[in-house]
């Protein structure tokens, strides 16, 4: 019978650094590949690495904005960082067979509601192909044991429930980035079920998570952005939806989420090869107004203007992360209220001296690996 493997039992016989965290300990130099290593979250991610001192590549496109976090952070220094389309099959197999990773963090995606609606065909090509073309890779890699396939809350049909959506409960997808990750999600289950044992026997799990906010992103139509957009520029901010209320999470709580579940698959933990809602708990979901007058209280808050949005947008979505908090041990230890202040703390402090970012980023990291520390003791 299948069972879920402990952190203890994953450490036991195992040489303990006391300065990494339980589940950092099994990656500690294994070869991880990460793919969108040039995005908000890849970025963040690739600097948690490094402080676990993992040996690092990753393919992704360029960024795509000025600033970005990537360059700001100097996140390419110290890794393997090759720029190339995950929509080319051979540019994917080629650079995952050249690094020989263990773990693969599926990151690479087209993000945007607003761009999917511009460019609907190139959204499902990165999303779903690209996702195609990942795996595929990595079951003929006879290195790689464990991929984690990065989706999104969004994966759900949506019925406008007032209770967080369950990993059982069916996908969907209105718009073309939400159904281009719901394909996304049933190839991983394809490959996952059938595929991967005509292959390396490689484990592959799918996280689901959404709305995070951080240090750092500079993406369009995203409410954070907008507001350091409007703070620096000294402009009022325009809010298309103040009304909808999300989970907001700081995406540290998701990388952390990802690590947690690329240690289990690495472990072997079968078990773990499945789908996982990351999300906060439900006191952290407030309305785009509140974190916008959250976010002003602790940088400067701007003239609010309104104006009416351009597509549709869920009015109200959450996770029920029960599965991830009970059976991984994930706990994120921040409050909305931490998420706010590290969120505009970053860009206050960028601000003021840009060449700071890697440092900023880097504190902000520990910040949230010393609460972890704490929350255990507790």
């Amino acid at each position: 019978m299948l069972r879920f493997v402990s952190s203890h039992e994953i450490l036991r016989s195992m040489t303990i650094d006391p300065h990494l965290l339980d589940f950092e300990v099994p990656l500690k130099e294994e070869r991880i590949f990460v793919t969108g290593h040039s995005g908000f979250t890849g970025s963040w991610l690739v600097s948690w690495l490094k402080l676990i001192g993992c040996k690092i590549a990753g393919l992704a496109l360029e960024p795509v904005t000025e600033p970005n976090l990537f360059f700001a952070a100097n996140v390419a220094e110290g890794i393997d960082s090759t720029i190339g389309d995950i929509r080319d099959l051979t540019t994917v197999r080629e650079a995952i067979e050249r690094h020989r990773p263990s773990v693969i963090i599926h990151l690479a995606a087209q993000p945007l509601v607003s761009r999917s609606f511009a460019d609907p065909v190139e959204t499902f090509a990165i999303n779903a192909i690209g996702t195609a073309h990942v795996l595929e890779s990595a079951r003929n890699t006879s290195s790689v044991k464990a991929v984690v396939c990065i989706t999104t809350d969004k994966v759900y049909h949506d019925q406008d429930w007032p209770w967080g959506y369950r990993e059982q409960d069916p996908l969907g997808g209105k718009d073309p980035y939400s159904a281009s990750k719901a394909c996304a999600e049933l190839i991983a289950a394809s490959y996952r079920a059938t595929l991967a044992e005509r292959g390396n026997g490689v484990l592959i799990a799918n996280a689901r998570g959404g709305n995070i906010i951080g240090g750092g992103d500079w993406s369009s139509d995203r409410i954070v952005p907008d507001f350091v957009r409007a703070v620096m520029a000294g402009q009022p901010i325009s809010l298309r939806n103040p009304g909808a209320v999300r989970p907001w999470q700081h995406v540290m709580a998701l990388v952390h989420g990802y690590l947690v579940l690329a240690a289990r698959l690495l472990s072997g933990d079968r078990m773990a090869a499945d789908n996982w809602n990351f999300g906060p708990r439900d006191e952290a979901a407030r309305t785009v107004r509140d974190l916008v007058e959250q976010l002003g209280g602790v940088w400067t808050e701007p003239e609010v203007s309104y104006a009416s949005g351009s597509f549709p947008e869920t009015r109200f979505l959450h996770l029920d992360s029960t599965k991830a908090r009970t059976l991984l041990g994930w706990t994120p230890p921040l409050l909305f209220e931490d998420t706010v202040e590290l969120t505009a703390g970053w860009y206050r402090d960028f601000a003021a001296n840009p060449a700071e970012a890697s440092n900023i980023t880097v504190r902000q990291i520990e910040h949230y690996r010393n609460a972890l520390r704490n929350h255990a003791a507790c």
